[in-house]
């Protein structure tokens, strides 16, 4: 398995003395670019934020972006809703390219935490306030990122329970779902 995969925790506390860079960003922006999406529609663009009173305020708006006051910085995915082919994949194109920043931070050694935004109509009027983002444009979610300064337990793990396989030889056995 991808060491990214097993090793990545949302972080709720960063150690706020040490940046992330431009480079670190990009790279992480990059990731999420990567992503798969409907019809290759890549229905998102970034907001890459390292300035304090912004995240400070960003902490004062988000009930839920606490971790944003001991963050270096933070990526708000902006959704772009389709219109046409394919209509009303953005949510899902959207959280794969957010995993995908996930991920290559974690593989870089630094910590992030997933702060959504949408669905939730009073965040995303604050988010759209604080960053001038203009309908049709919807802010998806906020993404706190910085050097871990903590390390807190796995908390997913595998639920042989939640799987079903229907039919076919699978590891010389035949298996019937449900």
């Amino acid at each position: 398995m991808i060491p990214a995969i097993e090793s990545r925790r949302s972080i709720r506390q960063y150690k706020p003395d040490i940046p992330v860079s431009r480079e670190q960003l990009d790279q992480m922006i990059h990731a999420a670019m990567l992503a798969p999406s409907a019809c290759n529609s890549r229905p998102w663009e970034f907001i890459a934020v390292t300035k304090r009173e912004v995240l400070d305020e960003i902490v004062r708006i988000h009930p839920y972006a606490q971790m944003c006051k001991t963050a270096a910085a933070a990526i708000i995915v902006v959704a772009i809703p389709q219109t046409g082919m394919p209509e009303g994949y953005y949510a899902q194109d959207c959280g794969a390219a957010t995993q995908n920043i996930l991920l290559e931070a974690a593989a870089m050694g630094l910590g992030t935490c997933w702060c959504g935004v949408y669905p939730r109509e009073e965040r995303i009027a604050s988010i759209r306030e604080l960053f001038d983002i203009r309908d049709p444009k919807i802010p998806f979610n906020v993404i706190a990122v910085g050097t871990p300064g903590e390390a807190p337990a796995a908390r997913g793990f595998f639920e042989e329970s939640k799987v079903s396989y229907i039919g076919g030889h699978i590891a010389g056995a035949f298996l019937t779902g449900c």
